[in-house]
């Protein structure tokens, strides 16, 4: 009995010195090695804000009269900042910290990067003294050359001085050809380097993730307990969505691993993907300021990310700040008036990346099928014109390009001709615009989409929407809006042929009227309620930084 007890005392000292033994270890790793980084990036610190100055001053010595105009714009935004800080107080104008912006693919041209751009115009706006430093991969582009495809791209100028880029040398660690097997997991694994490597170059004051990756923002608190964290998902890693898609078939488009959980293989699949859905969950409680792009991505990072978070006694919710979209722009640009619908033409027009999920080749299959019902609907006099479908996207890389080839071959295939079909690579604002006063219908085939930018900006145009049932365009854009339908919803080729035959089958009278719905819908996500939002929400990080001093 003696030597039961002894033994017993003996294996729970054991037990409790590993356990203080892991504790101290994680403790002195996480003390020196975040010393280590802050130490080794100080001279670069001090370098950035002394070029920071100097350009500054030599920015207003040039006495450039273009951002004169933002005075206006700066007035909009600080009416809603007022309570911001701590105790409903005025946020500080004068901050003068290092914002730090993990966007590795910065200058990629999609909605994503839309967010960013537009995120930091409104913090120039509201804290013109800090700076805003983008970590990224895109080592080929340099400053001028990134802010003037911002520009171009987005219509969107922010002031150079106050950002800056520093060039990340691991972001192949997130490319999913690297992880040809558990990507998910790779890819989060990845982010950690790719933090890693943005941290030998400086370590912010804030730390902001804009493109999704949760486990970097997670080392980020691991290395740096008191700087503030904050995430804009766009979409989460990982959902209930996806996992219920295992289970489904193929032939109904839920995403690029429907019908892929059957048999032993699908089993182990399922395992993997709810582990590592419990580590998504982990990393995602550790982030002090939660933003999301949409009521969708919202309920489903509030169920992975919501337990843990209470846990850790997280004092701000998760929040939903739409993401910014040229509503002014386009309004001011294209009438909306019985002469511009005569004008329209037949066409059906898709504006979005060209990746595997926005499933280009759905609208192409679709579209062929709308053309065989065409020649009925001419003959009853339903459809004046040749219907034409153009698509429009930025191409990242090698692998995008490539896709835009194999969606060539697939339109050949379908017998789309060019007189049927127009793609469209890397397009200008410009051009963007003149499509948009030119189309009469806006396509949107990615199931689950997160949020949309791309439908709200066929809204805006006046176009009528043809959407993915799914994601955020089901669920925050195209609903009935002043007692009418804004636009129509499909999952399978035969809805959206359907939907395009219903529109530019319609009336005319009843078409300009569910355009003008849509429009009047499209004004709820103007850019300026995504800066109210937006300012809300990094003021509170910018409140965190002071108190942990």
């Amino acid at each position: 009995m003696a030597g039961t007890r002894a033994f017993s005392w003996t294996l729970a000292n054991s037990i409790l010195v590993i356990c203080l033994s892991a504790f101290v270890s994680k403790l002195l790793l996480q003390a020196v090695v975040g010393w280590y980084l802050r130490r080794r990036t100080t001279s670069r610190k001090i370098t950035i804000l002394a070029r920071v100055k100097l350009e500054e001053a030599q920015y207003q010595l040039s006495a450039s009269q273009s951002h004169k105009s933002d005075d206006g714009e700066w007035e909009k935004v600080e009416k809603h900042t007022a309570g911001s800080a701590k105790n409903g107080g005025e946020a500080d104008d004068e901050w003068e910290g290092i914002i730090g912006f993990f966007h590795p693919f910065c200058n990629a041209g999609g909605g994503g990067e839309r967010v960013l751009w537009a995120a930091i115009k409104a913090t120039q706006k509201r804290w013109p003294k800090a700076v805003c430093c983008v970590y990224t991969g895109d080592r080929e582009a340099g400053k001028d050359k990134i802010l003037e495809r911002v520009q171009n791209r987005f219509n969107i100028e922010l002031h150079p001085p106050t950002v800056v880029f520093l060039y990340l040398s691991t972001r192949h660690y997130v490319l999913s050809s690297t992880w040809p097997r558990f990507t998910l997991l790779g890819q989060s694994l990845g982010s950690i380097v790719l933090a890693f490597d943005a941290f030998s170059l400086l370590v912010p004051d804030i730390f902001i993730d804009t493109m999704g990756y949760a486990f970097a923002l997670a080392f980020s608190k691991f290395l740096f307990p008191k700087i503030p964290t904050g995430a804009y998902v766009h979409y989460p890693t990982i959902s209930t969505d996806m996992l219920g898609s295992l289970d489904t078939s193929p032939a109904l488009d839920k995403g690029l691993n429907a019908g892929t959980g059957k048999g032993l293989r699908g089993f182990l699949k399922k395992q993997y993907w709810h582990l590592f859905a419990n580590l998504y969950s982990r990393v995602g409680g550790s982030v002090d300021i939660v933003m999301t792009n949409s009521s969708w991505t919202a309920s489903h990072i509030r169920t992975l990310w919501g337990p843990v978070r209470t846990k850790r006694r997280k004092p701000y919710a998760v929040s939903v700040v739409f993401p910014p979209c040229a509503v002014d722009d386009i309004i001011n640009a294209i009438p909306l008036n019985a002469e511009s619908e005569a004008k329209r033409e037949p066409t059906v027009l898709y504006i979005a990346q060209f990746r595997p999920e926005k499933n280009h080749a759905l609208l192409l299959r679709s579209f062929a099928r709308f053309l065989k019902s065409h020649s009925r609907l001419k003959e009853r006099g339903e459809e004046p014109g040749l219907p034409k479908l153009v698509l429009i996207g930025s191409v990242r890389d090698a692998s995008d390009a490539t896709r835009v080839y194999e969606l060539r071959l697939l339109a050949h295939e379908l017998h789309l001709t060019p007189n049927h079909i127009m793609f469209i690579t890397d397009a200008s604002f410009p051009t963007i615009l003149s499509h948009l006063a030119a189309a009469s219908v806006g396509a949107n085939c990615m199931w689950n989409e997160h949020f949309g930018i791309g439908v709200v900006e066929y809204q805006a145009a006046g176009l009528i929407p043809v959407v993915n049932d799914s994601g955020g365009p089901k669920m925050d854009i195209v609903i009935a809006w002043e007692g009418g339908e804004t636009g129509f919803k499909a999952s399978t080729e035969e809805g959206y042929a359907k939907g395009f035959a219903q529109v530019l089958g319609m009336d005319g009278e009843k078409r300009l009227e569910m355009r003008k719905r849509a429009r009047g819908r499209a004004r709820e996500f103007g850019e300026e309620e995504f800066e109210k939002r937006w300012i809300g929400e990094v003021g509170k990080l910018v409140d965190m930084v002071g108190e942990k001093k």
